[in-house]
């Protein structure tokens, strides 16, 4: 008995073994409990305080068995119970008691036959009883389902209990479960379809305060160059217009013209990204407006830093498993590329490695793979890089010919030509001859090349997210220096190569521009100049084809083979990519030979 009062005290349920002996729970109530976690209160308080005078709580006898119930004063007799089983837990033996074992079929509690209250025993009434005294008031919980108070939740947000429906004339079933589920999932729907309509109404609040967009007065934009606006406010503003420009016809406000939201848009866009008016123009007359935000977006973002493997010390399965053993996080570039691997995360600068150090990579970007993919130079060529220094180029070109052959690195800045011939020594190079020449000096110099690379001079328009200042810092003139130098130094390459070469006669020409003066202009006058050279494709399997027209200019339609490449698109710097065929070191302009 001190086992079963410490229990009391402690409010703790009974044993779901005495729980199944008893048959205080049915097999569906059981089950409904075990499955869906429904609170289970076999009596409400209130009928418990009632029973102030002492007497027990009484459950009615069968029909068959004596007619007189036993009384509350005579629980402390030892009721006769059947022979006792094995204890099945720690509890009842320490508690000296012996469970009390219900005689079920051979298949267990779980395949005997359900029994009501009113098909109990006077032996199990009474013992069932011993559990339900007025001086602890304890109400029988099953164990997974008992929570740390006792109340009742009688509120219509709670679970509502099943004593409304357990009685001792009738059991719960699983008709009125199912009336229960059903009312909590209508009141959920309920719930749902006013949430959709509350965010119906709001998106229509918002349509409806941005269709009465419009664009500010000339004294407003004076103002604002006087006091200029939030950041925040001018990045909603460009978002205002360019929803109206994406669908002119239905949002253009009656007073104002395409140009007009296109040169607020471009004031916006200075403002808001830092560019100068003269490159802003120049951009966005290379996208829609909704893309040339995107680009503009990716020129504030920095490309990932990628690192080429150098296949005459090792190869990228080998590196890859060095550089993650030091903890770097990497994975390859792409498929177009089986040398190039993305760093993502280093605990040590990439640039300090062990691995560096050997020159088993170099520290170069996914864009200055491209020209040299489309160069193709072969072993025991002779190869000119016009543009060479700081020498990634140079170094991967000498991989692909396997150190044989002839690499000539050329460039007309004798400062960066340190740090290419540091990275040729690093690399292993030896097939390599550093000169320091113009460019536009060649073949004079030399000739004879069987493929000539010019990553020539530009603007830097496509690594700005390497360089901001070229946001402000280049003008008009700078463009006009720029092509200028460009189409003499293409002429030159044109010039350098052998047509009659058995392997070669190729010329590739890339910039890190997306402009199209430095890239589809500089190569259409190259195709007018030298008559004896043509496009072919670059072999590079992505990127955007080259514009044949541009603005009222109309370029060969063969320059739809080179390949442009932006940094919202691919994810690395802008790059542009033309490939040439020499057919002939002859050049006739009209009826002369040059």
């Amino acid at each position: 008995m001190g086992g079963r009062n410490n229990k009391r005290k402690q409010h703790l349920p009974l044993p779901i073994e005495l729980e199944k002996v008893t048959g205080k729970v049915t097999k569906a109530i059981y089950d409904k409990m075990k499955h869906d976690q429904v609170r289970d209160l076999k009596k409400k308080t209130a009928a418990l305080k009632q029973s102030a005078t002492g007497s027990g709580r009484k459950r009615a006898a069968p029909a068959a068995a004596q007619p007189s119930a036993t009384p509350k004063k005579q629980k402390q007799q030892p009721a006769k119970r059947k022979p006792a089983a094995k204890p099945e837990s720690e509890e009842d033996e320490e508690s000296g008691e012996e469970p009390v074992m219900a005689d079920g079929p051979d298949g267990g509690w779980d395949n005997a036959p359900l029994e009501s209250d009113s098909e109990m025993g006077d032996s199990d009434a009474e013992s069932l009883d011993e559990f339900d005294s007025d001086d602890d008031h304890v109400t029988q919980q099953p164990l997974s389902l008992l929570s740390d108070d006792s109340e009742e939740e009688d509120d219509d947000g709670g679970v509502e209990s099943y004593d409304e429906f357990d009685s001792d004339d009738e059991q719960v079933t699983f008709r009125d479960m199912e009336k229960r589920s059903r009312k909590l999932d209508e009141r959920r729907a309920e719930d749902a379809e006013m949430a959709d309509m509350e965010l119906q109404d709001q998106e229509q609040a918002v349509t409806s305060e941005r269709e009465v967009f419009e664009l500010p007065s000339e004294a407003q934009v004076e103002a604002e160059k006087e006091a200029p606006l939030d950041l925040t406010q001018v990045q909603m503003r460009i978002q205002e217009i360019i929803r109206v420009l994406n669908n002119f016809s239905d949002l253009r406000g009656p007073s104002h013209s395409r140009n007009d939201y296109m040169d607020q848009l471009k004031r916006d866009m200075c403002f808001y990204y830092g560019y100068n008016e003269f490159l802003m123009e120049k951009l966005l007359q290379l996208f829609t407006v909704s893309e040339a935000v995107e680009f503009f977006e990716a020129n504030e973002v920095a490309r990932p830093v990628t690192i080429r493997t150098n296949t005459l010390k090792t190869r990228r399965r080998d590196l890859a498993q060095a550089l993650i053993n030091r903890g770097v996080n990497l994975d390859p570039i792409g498929k177009w590329t089986k040398v190039g691997l993305t760093i993502f995360d280093s605990p040590v600068p990439v640039g300090a490695t062990p691995e560096y150090m050997a020159g088993h990579y170099m520290i170069q970007a996914a864009s200055s793979f491209l020209p040299v993919m489309a160069l193709g130079p072969q072993e025991n060529e002779k190869v000119l890089d016009m543009s060479a220094a700081p020498g990634g180029k140079t170094t991967y070109c000498s991989a692909l010919m396997k150190n044989t052959g002839m690499m000539v690195a050329n460039d007309a800045n004798k400062e960066r030509e340190k740090a290419l011939v540091a990275n040729i020594h690093r690399l292993g190079v030896s097939n390599a001859i550093v000169c320091n020449y113009d460019g536009r000096e060649f073949p004079k110099v030399m000739g004879g090349f069987d493929r000539v690379l010019l990553d020539a001079p530009c603007s830097g328009t496509g690594v700005i997210s390497k360089d901001a200042s070229v946001k402000t810092n280049k003008g008009p003139e700078d463009f006009s220096m720029l092509t200028h130098l460009q189409k003499e130094l293409i002429l030159s390459a044109i010039d350098s190569v052998n047509a009659d070469s058995a392997t070669g006669g190729f010329i590739v020409y890339s910039t890190c521009s997306v402009t199209v003066d430095e890239d589809e202009a500089v190569v259409n006058y190259a195709l007018s100049k030298r008559p004896n050279v043509r496009l072919v494709d670059t072999g590079l399997d992505f990127g955007r084809p080259g514009f044949t027209s541009f603005r009222g200019q109309a370029f060969h339609h063969s320059l739809a083979l080179t390949r442009r490449f932006y940094p919202h698109a691919h994810n690395m710097d802008g790059f542009f990519v033309a490939k040439f065929k020499k057919t002939s070191n002859k050049i006739v302009v009209g009826d002369k030979q040059v």
